[in-house]
């Protein structure tokens, strides 16, 4: 027998999906997909404001279907996307690593800063990425069935884009071998998808963060030396780690397209 989802977890994700995790709302759509009688219990849950509101937009935009196509004018789109207002996080994690870059440069008895910030400097941007407070099309984005991990698996591949070329040129400038700062990155940033789907991406992200520079940056810079675990033998480790997280998400992922028992009716 199919489970669905309670009805109070509909009537949340309704409103918003005020306290429900992302990874429980991806699944809800997911089930609502192929589901019409869940379908039927979303539309019976939408205030009647909100109701009123889609009934006028659809009869708007059945009127300009019916009047057909108006005059294309070309002008150029403002930049209030998802990629503009994740720019000065991309710029924070860029200054970032410029400032360990100088700071290593000035500082040369001191452990590398480039490879102790290195692992996190991707995580900023990533957090950004997937918040509300960033989206300004979250509502449509969150309403529309399995579009939650695939989305947020290409705007994280985006991120690393932007970020992975400067810290080459961090890692080139100041002489450390690549694997030393991408192997680490791409192991925190698989880190931050993996809890992501347990308390969400930003907080997984902004937590990770904040553990390995009380735990790891600042004991090495007061230690005055680097820690095992960004040394060359490491490697392998990080590699390992990384797929094995990787292997995480997207196990997640498939369990995820299932809504949890716990949700369940």
């Amino acid at each position: 027998m199919t489970t669905h989802p309670a009805p109070a977890l509909i009537s949340h994700y309704a409103s918003g999906g005020v306290g429900v995790d992302d990874a429980t709302i991806w699944a809800v759509e997911a089930h609502l997909e192929t589901c019409a009688d869940c379908r039927a219990l979303l539309t019976d849950a939408v205030d009647p404001g909100t109701r009123d509101l889609l009934d006028r937009v659809a009869g708007t935009v059945a009127a300009g279907i019916a009047s057909g196509p108006g005059p294309v004018r070309r002008r150029r789109l403002r930049r209030t996307g998802v990629a503009a207002r994740i720019l000065p996080w991309l710029g924070t994690a860029a200054g970032l690593m410029l400032a360990a870059v100088l700071f290593e440069k000035t500082f040369a008895t001191l452990p590398s800063l480039v490879l102790l910030v290195a692992p996190v400097a991707p995580l900023l941007p990533v957090a950004a990425v997937w918040s509300r407070r960033v989206d300004p099309a979250w509502e449509l984005t969150a309403t529309t069935p399995r579009t939650g991990l695939p989305l947020l698996m290409r705007r994280t591949l985006g991120v690393l884009v932007a970020v992975l070329p400067v810290l080459a040129v961090a890692g080139w400038g100041t002489g450390h071998s690549p694997g030393l700062w991408l192997l680490p990155a791409l192991g925190f940033t698989a880190g931050a998808l993996a809890l992501g789907t347990v308390v969400g991406i930003d907080r997984a992200a902004l937590t990770l963060a904040l553990t390995w520079s009380v735990g790891v940056v600042a004991p090495s810079l007061v230690g005055g030396r680097l820690p095992a675990v960004l040394a060359g033998s490491s490697l392998t480790g990080w590699a390992l780690i990384t797929v094995l997280l990787l292997a995480v998400v997207f196990v997640q992922a498939r369990w995820r397209s299932q809504l949890p028992t716990s949700t369940f009716r």
